[in-house]
């Protein structure tokens, strides 16, 4: 669970004794490079301009209908690429790609032939070539305009053989953002929480996998119960809670040496940690007596100083994008409510007021919105839902009879959580745009929870 402080419920058992997380020695396979180059546009092509070929909003409604036939080359390297391109087109909800069946043959550097194109539909055309060298592959990609018969992508990619997926997000990420306006999000991942077991004897490790539910691995064997892993910013390491030796504190895990490091010695328990935007501290809650305080700690030094010292329970502080500002939840009102105060702590303001209580905030990598959990109110059930950062502007966008643990993909268009069974122990991560349309579940191998989004792999 994301949150200890939410109440009783049939739907979830909730862990009174707050987060948790555990010691493997699983590691992660690093995030492999990837070398880019231009690839100019061939003879007699023109270049496009910068301009996005269609709004958001639009795309909602009527999806873009764009082709991604099989790229040449030889083998089939260029066909799965084009596969996985496409997935995460369409999995947006605001692409629609055209069936391979009717792609019409190209050399991988001639211009298209445009009007057989448009005859199919096609808005928007991606060509190109894979080439397979021996242990590298090198990708040259052109994204078409193809109602005005312009080029507005070509670029030419290079890595390990292994990381041919990688290269068709990063593909997929650019397709986006060209014909958008706005950033994509493909090529990153998502760490979670899985879980085995029967309902009284949960096994839980920590596990990671790419946004497409691909490349799913496990960090930690489930001989301590984890919970609530958060990405770094900048580096390939999580911040996450442990159990491990039955002591519930913050650990750092790098997921390249699959090195496990505690984050500061605290009398309390320790839990809910989070990151700030630059990388360089930790913040958390420390249980103390009946509450639980605000905590910061820095990376470098491992110096920590309490932001709130309110003899309530102030839990789950995210900051905002800028660093200048945190979100938590806190019952110093006598409820459980959305709460924000300067980074350097101080006088907290209450900026949620609508029917139930409220957890699990975070806020957008945009700054213009805080996703959160809500429960009770008139409908009994979970939501999942957004307001602005003073509180005006709440949408619920999902409801169930329980979900929680909001976290956005690092563009700010796309939310993730979990949603649980209430039938059984069963949960499994669901995502959705921010206007509430596009919900999807994310397969994993295992029950899931906890999901965090990583930023843009770099």
């Amino acid at each position: 669970m994301t949150d200890p402080f939410l109440p009783q419920s049939p739907a979830v058992i909730r862990r009174r004794s707050l987060l948790a997380g555990a010691a493997g020695s699983l590691l992660a396979a690093p995030v492999a490079a990837v070398a880019q180059t231009p690839a100019p546009p061939p003879a007699g092509a023109q270049a496009g301009g910068q301009t996005a070929v269609i709004d958001v909003n639009r795309a909602r409604t009527a999806p873009i209908p764009i082709a991604v036939p099989p790229l040449g080359g030889g083998g089939d390297l260029g066909a799965r690429i084009s596969g996985v391109i496409a997935a995460d087109l369409q999995r947006s909800g605001l692409f629609r790609p055209i069936s391979a069946q009717a792609s019409i043959a190209n050399s991988a550097g001639d211009v298209p032939n445009f009007q057989n194109w448009k005859a199919v539909g096609a808005q928007a055309l991606v060509t190109g070539k894979a080439d397979d060298q021996g242990g590298s592959v090198r990708v040259e990609f052109r994204l078409w305009d193809v109602l005005p018969q312009t080029q507005l992508q070509g670029t030419a990619y290079t890595t390990t053989a292994a990381n041919w997926r990688r290269i068709a997000h990063i593909m997929a990420d650019v397709i986006y953002e060209r014909l958008l306006g706005e950033k994509g999000y493909f090529d990153t991942r998502i760490v979670y929480i899985g879980a085995t077991g029967p309902r009284d004897r949960r096994v839980k490790r920590l596990a990671i996998m790419d946004q497409d539910s691909e490349n799913n691995r496990f960090l930690t064997d489930g001989s301590w119960l984890v919970l609530t892993p958060r990405f770094h910013p900048t580096k390939d390491q999580i911040a996450f809670m442990s159990y491990a030796n039955n002591r519930p504190r913050v650990y750092l895990f790098d997921l390249g040496t699959g090195r496990q490091q505690v984050l500061g010695d605290f009398d309390g328990m320790t839990f809910a940690p989070r990151f700030s935007p630059d990388g360089s501290s930790v913040i958390m809650s420390v249980a103390r007596g009946s509450g639980s305080d605000i905590v910061v700690v820095d990376l470098a030094s491992r110096a920590s100083r309490r932001l709130t010292n309110s003899g309530a329970i102030d839990v789950s502080p995210c900051y905002s994008p800028d660093g200048s500002q945190i979100v938590f939840n806190s019952d110093r009102g006598g409820d459980q409510q959305l709460y924000i105060m300067p980074a350097g702590g101080g006088g907290a303001t209450r900026i949620s007021f609508g029917s139930g209580r409220y957890a699990t905030p975070v806020w957008s990598p945009r700054g213009d919105l805080i996703a959160f959990t809500r429960f009770g109110g008139s409908s009994g059930n979970f939501s999942i839902g957004v307001m602005h950062p003073d509180g005006s502007g709440e949408r619920i966008l999902s409801q169930s009879w329980a979900q929680e643990g909001p976290t956005f993909a690092p563009n700010g268009r796309v939310l993730a959580y979990y949603r649980g069974s209430q039938s059984s122990a069963h949960s499994q991560i669901v995502s959705i745009d921010i206007t509430g349309f596009n919900e999807q579940v994310l397969p994993t191998p295992t029950d899931a929870s906890d999901p965090a989004w990583s930023p843009l792999a770099g």
